[in-house]
C-alpha cells in the first residue's frame, strides 16, 4: 500500500514506517509542521519517501494517516480527494484529553467517513469520541539491540518534557515511584527534573535525549 501520513511525532513515526508498505511522508521547502519530510535525526528505511504537495496529486494514494484535524482539508487540497470519503482514513489521537475530560469531545467524533485510532485503551475511554468507530493500536517501538536484564533495583520511564507538561505526562507522579525506588528518566528536556519535584539526585537521575 501507499500510506500518506505526515512526520508529526518523530519516535512513533520511526516506528511506523519500518513496517511494509511505502510511506508517502509531505515535504515543503521550508521544512515546516506540515512538510517535515523523512527524519534527518532517526534511521528511517528507503520505503519512507518524500513527496511535495504538487506530486501527491498526480500519486497513488492508497490510504491516509491522520494526526491533527487541519490535515484532513489539507489532504484534500494537496491529493484532490477527500480523506474518509474518496480515499480511505485513519485519525490516530496520541494525546490525552486535556479539557474538561467527562465532556472533553474529541475533534472527529461523530464522523462515519474514517476510523478513530487511540494509542491506549485509557485514552480511548476518556476521550467522548461520540458515534466514530474506534479501535486501539498501542505506541510502539522498534525492537532495541539492548534489552532489560534486570541487573539494576531500580525503576525508569520514559517521558518528553515532564517539567512543561507535568500533569499531562503524570510527572506529579514520580515523586511517589522514587519513594518506592530510585528512579531514571529518559527523554528529552529532563535535565533538572529531581530539583522541580524536590527529590535528592541519587533517589532521580535525568538521562537527557539519550539517542
Amino acid at each position: 500500500m501507499n500510506i500518506l501520513l505526515w512526520h508529526v511525532h518523530g519516535s512513533w513515526t520511526t516506528s511506523f514506517v519500518h513496517g511494509k508498505h511505502r510511506y508517502l511522508v509531505p515535504v515543503t521547502p521550508d521544512r515546516g509542521p506540515y512538510g517535515l519530510g523523512r527524519a534527518r535525526t532517526y534511521p528511517w528505511p528507503d520505503k519512507a519517501v518524500e513527496v511535495t504537495p504538487e506530486e501527491l496529486r498526480d500519486t497513488d494514494v492508497d490510504l491516509v494517516i491522520l494526526q491533527r484535524p487541519e490535515e484532513i482539508d489539507l489532504a484534500a487540497e494537496w491529493l484532490g480527494r477527500r480523506p474518509g470519503r474518496d480515499v480511505p482514513a485513519i485519525y490516530v489521537e496520541h494525546n490525552t484529553p486535556k479539557g474538561d475530560v467527562p465532556n472533553t469531545r474529541h475533534p472527529m467524533a461523530d464522523r462515519d467517513d474514517l476510523l478513530l485510532t487511540h494509542v491506549t485503551a485509557f485514552n480511548e475511554l476518556f476521550w467522548d469520541n461520540g458515534g466514530t468507530r474506534t479501535t486501539v493500536v498501542d505506541h510502539g517501538v522498534v525492537p532495541p539491540a539492548v534489552e532489560w536484564t534486570g541487573e539494576l533495583d531500580r525503576l525508569a520511564v520514559v517521558i518528553n518534557e515532564p517539567v512543561r507538561r507535568w500533569r499531562v505526562t503524570g510527572t506529579d507522579l514520580l515523586a511517589r515511584f522514587a519513594a518506592l525506588a530510585p528512579l531514571d528518566v529518559y527523554g528529552m528536556k529532563v535535565d533538572g527534573l529531581a530539583a522541580h519535584l524536590g527529590l535528592p539526585e541519587d533517589r532521580l537521575t535525568s538521562h537527557d535525549d539519550v539517542p
